[in-house]
């Protein structure tokens, strides 16, 4: 019993429990690295919560009409809310629209779920007109927040939720999964498995939208490129890149994929590179930098990340990367 996921069968496990042993928590908070199945595993919950003729105790059927439109995220009795696409934030007049909707009685499911997406984006005013609806929920209403890491919310927020911590799932699972539900040859599949880092749902977007794959190429080209490159180029660079927030976001994940290979290569080690289609250039620059440079890049990258889902100064945070960069010829 897996819910028909890949991987994170012992979450699966928790929350079935809590459906069949009658131990649900009010609230649940979902956790992880983009893609790696926050809100397919929120969704496959409430199912779950909600088939009207499931298999058998807690495991939907995903196939009645019920499911059907909790997938869409249509149901009436599912309210999902996030960041509007003009914006980079969950405000709190969305929060209060939701917890008024939460109020009034379920329309035809046994639970009323509200799906808050990530909840990193949210503004701190947001965050604490939900803290009531957190300690004392209408009866029969289960919240669902899903976020990066419970590090960037409230303390507040994450004490009041039961926290299920995903993690990238093994790569060989990843593999099997896009070769066997979606069909994709095996050479493409490993590449994308091992790119995804462990992360199901960033391999099916890399595999579904070209553009992402193409983004993904051009990140990878500019980190290159910008090794050689002068600080009136660099300047140049992080001027643009300060721009987007989520863009620069996915450009940090990006080049710590490679700095990561790199820092694997310098040290000969066994592991598999995340990055197969890099792998001269991986060589080349393991061959030019020193191992402590590389974990260096790491750090730097991982903190940077940090200070973003903080609201650091984009636009300085970009020229500090830019000046900590290695310089190679």
């Amino acid at each position: 019993m897996n819910w028909n996921m890949i991987g994170h069968s012992w979450a699966v496990n928790l929350l079935h429990r809590h459906i069949t042993q009658d131990t649900l928590r009010h609230a649940y908070l979902f956790t992880g690295p983009m893609g790696v199945g926050r809100r397919t595993l929120a969704l496959r919950f409430i199912q779950a919560l909600n088939c009207p003729s499931p298999l058998e105790g807690g495991v939907p059927c995903r196939a009645c009409h019920t499911c059907q439109r909790i997938q869409r995220m249509e149901h009436p009795d599912l309210l999902v809310i996030q960041s509007e696409e003009d914006s980079l934030s969950l405000k709190v007049d969305q929060v209060r629209t939701l917890l008024h909707k939460l109020s009034l009685s379920a329309y035809e499911a046994p639970y009323k779920v509200a799906l808050l997406l990530n909840f990193e984006e949210a503004t701190p005013g947001a965050a604490n007109a939900l803290l009531k609806t957190l300690e004392e929920p209408p009866s029969q209403v289960i919240l669902i927040l899903t976020a990066e890491s419970s590090d960037i919310l409230l303390e507040t927020i994450v004490s009041r939720c039961e926290e299920v911590r995903l993690r990238p799932i093994p790569f060989e699972t990843v593999r099997e999964g896009l070769e066997h539900q979606w069909a994709i040859p095996h050479e493409r599949a490993t590449l994308l498995a091992h790119i995804s880092g462990g992360r199901l749902g960033y391999a099916l977007n890399l595999h579904e939208d070209p553009k992402a794959f193409a983004q993904r190429e051009t990140l990878l080209d500019d980190l290159l490129r910008l090794l050689s490159a002068n600080r009136v180029e660099r300047f140049a660079y992080a001027e643009e890149i300060a721009k987007d927030t989520d863009a620069f976001q996915n450009l940090l994940q990006v080049w710590v994929s490679f700095w990561r290979d790199v820092m694997l290569q310098s040290a000969e080690s066994s592991t598999s590179l995340t990055n197969l289609d890099r792998q001269n250039e991986i060589k080349t620059i393991a061959k030019k930098v020193k191992l402590s440079s590389a974990k260096e890049m790491i750090t730097r990258l991982d903190k940077m990340q940090y200070l973003l889902n903080h609201y650091a100064n984009t636009r300085l945070t970009a020229e500090v990367l830019m000046l900590d960069l290695p310089h190679l010829k």
